[in-house]
């Protein structure tokens, strides 16, 4: 009878350490904060309102970090947004080509607002791309603050 009981024992042993291991990783897969900020391609969720552009969004400390790839995982700009300021990243090909709310536009070499794309937008931050004749893409990031119409909503105004 004691045999029956220790196999019975380490039967329920088992199972709730293997419904421990099974929750365990539920739980790091549900709870582990996006991470890879200047990456090709981060552990985060592809949040683009674009089928042209990857856009990542991570959180740390209250300020949001919006990043933009191309579709080959190319990095070409990540600007960091808090409380209606926004402030760009040395990170991706195109960071000279940001503009934000605070920044001087750098000069453009013709581009079109037809070709003006929304990237991203959440309640609070839009992010445009326009290509450039130069084969560069300027990324214009607009806060509610700094844009409160519909007429950033980089499609030109329509």
């Amino acid at each position: 009878m004691s045999r029956i009981q220790g196999s019975l024992v380490r039967k329920a042993a088992l199972a709730g350490l293997t419904a421990f291991c099974f929750s365990s990783m539920a739980f790091a897969q549900t709870a582990a904060p996006a991470t890879g900020l200047g990456q090709s391609w981060p552990n985060a969720t592809d949040v683009s309102a674009s089928p042209n552009w990857h856009v990542y969004v991570f959180v740390l400390n209250g300020i949001k970090y919006i990043q933009v790839n191309d579709l080959n995982g190319t990095v070409h700009a990540a600007v960091g947004t808090a409380s209606g300021t926004s402030i760009v990243l040395p990170v991706g090909v195109d960071a000279q080509n940001v503009v934000t709310p605070a920044a001087n536009a750098p000069a453009s070499t013709s581009s079109s607002a037809v070709s003006t794309e929304t990237v991203y937008q959440d309640s609070a931050t839009t992010v445009t791309a326009t290509p450039q004749t130069s084969g560069a893409t300027q990324f214009n990031v607009m806060s509610i603050k700094s844009c409160p119409t519909a007429s950033c909503s980089g499609n030109g105004g329509a």
